[in-house]
């Protein structure tokens, strides 16, 4: 039975949900974020839209990041497969570790830069705040080499995550779910029933 908290064998439904909402977040971004920039032209009319629900999307991807840190903090997370080496656990915890820092990382870079411009901020159509160390440069030739480094972080980290995030679902597919069948893949989907055969016990 799923809990609200994880246990040794497998994610509870608040990990689940944000593991799940944060995926489909990113996807929808890197889309909207490849066709503003690749696909429309400056003056398209429906552009200022496509970018006002980049910045919402990432903002919102910015806080349920850190939130999902904070719960993943409490709450210990499913044991590997008994039978993983020390490099595959180093492989599996780093891959982790490093998609909780650019899930944090690249939506922050993009508000940065989102808040060098002299218009406001909107999220889902309110005034968000913005970064003060960002603001009050009016010089379009210092504004431009204030807020490059962060765009181009920001870009760059941005399909880094992006690539990082399909080789953790090639992993869950067809590593452990169609070659090794142990249930790794389960664990995160609401829903399956997870053995507890060949994991490690007891959670710490």
């Amino acid at each position: 039975m799923t809990t609200a908290k994880n246990n040794y064998v497998r994610y509870g439904t608040v990990a689940m949900s944000f593991h799940w909402i944060i995926a489909i977040l990113i996807i929808t971004n890197v889309v909207l974020g490849v066709w503003f920039v690749g696909v429309m032209a400056p003056k398209d009319a429906m552009r200022r839209a496509v970018v006002g629900w980049h910045e919402s999307i990432g903002i919102t991807v910015l806080i349920l990041s850190i939130l999902r840190l904070g719960w993943r903090l409490m709450n210990p997370i499913p044991k590997l497969p008994s039978d993983f080496s020390p490099m595959k656990r180093m492989l599996a915890r780093g891959t982790h570790y490093l998609l909780y820092a650019l899930m944090i990382i690249v939506p922050f870079l993009g508000w940065a830069f989102a808040s060098a411009p002299a218009r406001p901020l909107m999220i889902y159509g309110q005034v968000f705040p913005k970064l003060w160390f960002m603001t009050g440069v009016t010089d379009p030739v210092a504004l431009r080499a204030m807020v490059g480094p962060y765009v181009q972080g920001h870009i760059v980290l941005g399909f880094g995550l992006f690539a990082l995030a399909v080789a953790h679902i090639c992993a869950a597919v067809f590593y452990h779910y169609m070659i090794r069948k142990d249930q790794i893949l389960q664990r995160m989907i609401p829903g399956t029933e997870v053995s507890p055969v060949g994991i490690d016990h007891p959670a710490t």
